[in-house]
């Protein structure tokens, strides 16, 4: 008997051994290990103000895989930004809601920060590690109240085939950028980059102009003072990236009659580059992110697809720069029902795996420090670090960004000089 005790206590200590060692090469494999009963039973809501967010509900097919009982949903209410404090009031309060960093030390939005839990809490276990840390959104107190999901950026996108047809490189400084637009002009292309120029919402001059003045201003904390306090001195910060702009559109490498045709920054911004004649279209990473649902709208691209990316717009000789904004960050409500299951959620979705599978599906920059998976975004995968720059670590505020907004399209439409740009600055309003 002590025999047989001995060799089932030794058989258990093996087993117990083995278990052990599997969950440990799992959870160092990244595999996600659930921490909860499996057969919890509880709803989980999500809250935005997207129309539509099927990446995400196919997060939750996925962590359904571990906890089937638990039954999630997402939904965007009216009038999201004014009426989210009261929501998260309400009896039927949100487990998770989008959240920005502009919402912290605005009194508008105090409500909504004091639902806010500290995501930065180790016992929580979210693999924060994986994120770009210039997306890390922390309040004055130091502690992460959101954490991003999607990133956004400034560039072009670009028809390789086009430029493997005519010889030419995709350009990487300021002087191949004028002169691969030299060359499709000389070769017929009645603009060698276009862009959507119909508002100053989202205008490609915008995208032209803004990444420099992020870099103007990241090296200059007096210089970042007096553009955020809307100073008049603060225009010169806008000066190069003006003048580079007004070079692109006066040489005609940018025909704005052109890109007039083009009716929103958006679906049509796509289509129009998706007839194949466009070497480079000027826009955000948010545009880029619907050109894989629409390639199959596009009667052009289904008849003759090609191979296209997005790349930083070279306005210097050192290259382009990748302004690294968060456009999506989840928050959670620490006071909602369910607040383990919720905790348990976030920390699968806080993943290499499962952000770049969300990414990927919604074709949105993903916030963690892998862009190379995505071919399209693979370019941003090449810049240095010293040219990565984050318009909230540096201290961007909104009202600056009208100024650059509004003072690049007034000058682009030729409304104004560089000069009445930069003297005015301070006094341009949406």
């Amino acid at each position: 008997m002590k025999r047989m005790l001995r060799v089932v206590l030794a058989a258990l200590l093996i087993i117990g051994w083995t278990a052990g060692l599997f969950c440990a090469q799992a959870e160092s494999s990244g595999a996600f290990q659930p921490r909860l009963d499996p057969d919890t039973a509880c709803g989980i809501t999500v809250i935005g103000n997207y129309s539509n967010f099927e990446a995400l509900e196919a997060e939750f097919d996925r962590f359904n895989e571990f906890y089937p009982e638990v039954e999630l949903s997402y939904v965007k209410p009216d009038d999201y930004n004014n009426l989210l404090g009261t929501v998260l009031e309400s009896n039927n309060a949100p487990n998770i809601f989008f959240s920005f960093q502009w919402m912290y030390g605005n009194g508008k939005y105090q409500q909504v920060c004091d639902h806010m839990e500290d995501l930065s809490d180790p016992q929580l276990g979210l693999d924060l590690d994986c994120l770009r840390p210039g997306l890390m959104s922390y309040d004055a107190d130091g502690r992460l109240m959101m954490v991003p999901v999607f990133a956004r950026n400034y560039g072009m996108l670009v028809n390789n085939d086009l430029f493997e047809k005519e010889g030419l490189q995709v350009p990487a400084t300021w002087e191949e950028l004028l002169a691969v637009c030299d060359a499709f002009l000389s070769k017929g292309y009645a603009s060698p980059m276009m862009g959507y120029s119909a508002s100053s919402s989202g205008c490609l001059m915008n995208t032209l102009v803004y990444p420099e003045v992020v870099a103007a201003l990241a090296g200059d904390p007096e210089g970042l003072r007096a553009a955020n306090a809307g100073e008049a001195s603060a225009g010169e910060c806008m000066r190069r990236g003006l003048e580079q702009m007004m070079q692109l559109i006066g040489k005609g490498y940018i025909n704005l009659e052109k890109c007039n045709e083009i009716s929103d920054n958006y679906t049509q911004v796509i289509l129009r580059f998706f007839e194949g004649d466009v070497p480079m279209m000027i826009c955000t990473g948010d545009t880029v992110s619907g050109t894989g649902k629409r390639e199959s709208q596009s009667a052009a691209f289904s008849k003759a697809p090609f191979r296209y990316s997005f790349a930083p717009v070279p306005l210097s000789e050192a290259g382009g720069y990748f302004i690294d904004s968060p456009s999506i960050q989840f928050s959670v409500n620490k006071t909602c029902a369910n607040l383990d299951m919720t905790n348990e959620f976030m920390r699968f979705l806080i993943t290499p795996r499962e952000l770049n599978e969300m990414a990927s599906v919604k074709r949105l920059v993903t916030p963690t420090k892998d862009l190379s998976f995505d071919a399209v975004y693979a370019p941003f995968d090449r810049v240095p670090a010293e040219r990565i720059l984050c318009p909230e670590m540096i201290g961007i505020t909104d009202p600056l960004a009208v100024q650059v907004r509004n003072a690049s399209y007034l000058a682009g439409t030729g409304e104004i000089t560089v000069d009445e740009a930069v003297s005015k600055y301070g006094t341009f309003r949406d």
